[in-house]
């Protein structure tokens, strides 16, 4: 089957999928579905892609990917960040800080990594998932393969960590409000943050998507310092480091100031949000086409001990910040 008309089949049946309350309860957003079908599709496809698959193919993982996050951002805004307090934008910030530089020093300098490995797998942990680690894909310009092994890791352990929080919160002595904080600023996906939340109470919930958003926003302002960062290094290292601007960050940012300004009609702002997942959607099952078990497994154990030591960072070292910041 043509990619053109088979990645919009897996996008669109990864959001049905994800719109069962089965299934939303268990934490599986669209974009981990997206890239399982996708997966195990091209495990399965023994067809040879023409010309034609492999543009649609990086179509969809480039400007479809950008166009989703820009769209995506009509459905975040400022008033979100006053709703939760200041604390709440520190905690997302030093989670943020924390688990970036400790994944990338333990994957480059602990378990000698490639270095785009160690920061995708790091960005995916950090922030918000699979959908980060396509985003700074654009500043890396990384190998496939790269790509590939990042997100498996950070989807195999974000889901892990999902069904960790309903037994955290017996032992944490957190009020509900509490709890949803320190599930906001420490799950991997949105999608993993609603699943949570729901299971300790609506109070819990309606904190933990919030707290979350505000950390999706931070994708942004990370992914412009990064891809500075980044200049200087390979100016250090080369003596010509090129600028790599990220355009498509402003446009998130235009969105978010947008939907902060102005009043959206609902169902305009109900499509918006379905072409933002279905441009997501699209790019992963691109993804997962072109992802192969062979690939990971020739990665080795490193790069999933690296993401399980973040999980680790992310439920422990997460739970003394929260404990240490919010006293709701």
């Amino acid at each position: 089957m043509p990619r053109p008309v088979l990645l919009p089949i897996i996008a669109a049946l990864a959001l049905g999928l994800a719109s069962l309350e089965p299934i939303a309860r268990m934490g599986l957003s669209a974009l981990p579905l997206a890239i399982l079908l996708g997966m195990i599709w091209g495990h399965f496809d023994q067809r040879t892609p023409t010309s034609g698959d492999s543009r649609f193919t990086l179509f969809c993982q480039q400007r479809l990917l950008r166009s989703g996050i820009i769209l995506f951002g009509f459905g975040l805004s400022l008033e979100q960040i006053f709703a939760v307090g200041w604390q709440a934008l520190l905690l997302d910030a030093l989670t943020i800080f924390t688990i970036f530089t400790a994944g990338t020093w333990i994957g480059i300098k602990v378990f000698k990594l490639h270095r785009d490995v160690a920061i995708l797998t790091s960005v995916g942990s950090a922030i918000c998932g699979a959908a980060a680690v396509l985003a700074t894909e654009s500043v890396l310009k990384p190998k496939q393969q790269h790509v590939t092994v990042a997100v498996a890791t950070v989807v195999l352990f974000g889901t892990l960590a999902m069904f960790s929080y309903p037994l955290v919160y017996q032992f944490a002595g957190m009020s509900e409000q509490a709890f949803g904080v320190y599930i906001g600023s420490t799950v991997h996906e949105v999608a993993q943050a609603v699943a949570a939340g729901e299971s300790i109470s609506t109070d819990t919930l309606q904190t933990a998507v919030v707290v979350k958003l505000i950390r999706v926003m931070m994708l942004a302002p990370f992914i412009l310092l990064l891809s500075s960062r980044l200049r200087r290094t390979d100016s250090e290292q080369t003596g010509s480091g090129k600028i790599i601007i990220p355009w498509f960050v402003f446009g998130f940012i235009a969105a978010t100031a947008v939907n902060s300004l102005i009043a959206i009609p609902a169902p305009l702002l109900n499509i918006i949000k379905l072409t933002s997942q279905f441009s997501l959607a699209l790019a992963m099952a691109a993804l997962g086409l072109q992802t192969r078990w062979v690939t990971i497994k020739q990665a080795g154990a490193k790069p999933l001990l690296l993401a399980l030591i973040l999980f680790l960072l992310l439920i422990f070292g997460g739970y003394l910040l929260n404990k240490w910041l919010i006293t709701v």
